[in-house]
């Protein structure tokens, strides 16, 4: 079982930047993949960026590649989503996920945090 509870969120300007963080409880961790999502008012949510659970594979969504950054410090049980360049299409709550077993089926979800740009 892991529970996720994420950070970071806020109102900024566009081509401003802005860390999300998410921390995780439970003696797994280390060992789950993990992965960011987001979901803008009216639209479903969608898939932003993943991590293996070693944080040497990451995954982006063209909308956000060269832009955003996902990492991990095993030790702090904390995944992070650096973001940068935002625009006002980056208006949307972000939800932090880990996966179970090897794969990136996501199971666990947080609560979610608010990121709002203003154009």
């Amino acid at each position: 079982q892991v529970q996720l509870v994420e950070s970071g969120g806020g109102l900024v300007q566009a081509a401003d930047s802005l860390r999300l963080s998410c921390a995780a409880s439970g003696r797994t961790f280390s060992s789950n993949n993990m992965g960011w999502f987001r979901q803008a008012p009216g639209k479903e949510r969608e898939f932003v960026a993943r991590i293996s659970w070693s944080g040497l594979t990451t995954f982006y969504a063209p909308s956000v590649k060269g832009r955003f950054t996902i990492s991990r410090d095993n030790a702090k049980n904390t995944v992070y989503l650096q973001m940068n360049s935002l625009k006002s299409e980056d208006t949307a709550v972000y939800y932090c996920a880990a996966a179970q077993g090897l794969g990136y089926e996501f199971v666990y979800w947080g609560q979610g945090t608010q990121v709002t740009v203003s154009s």
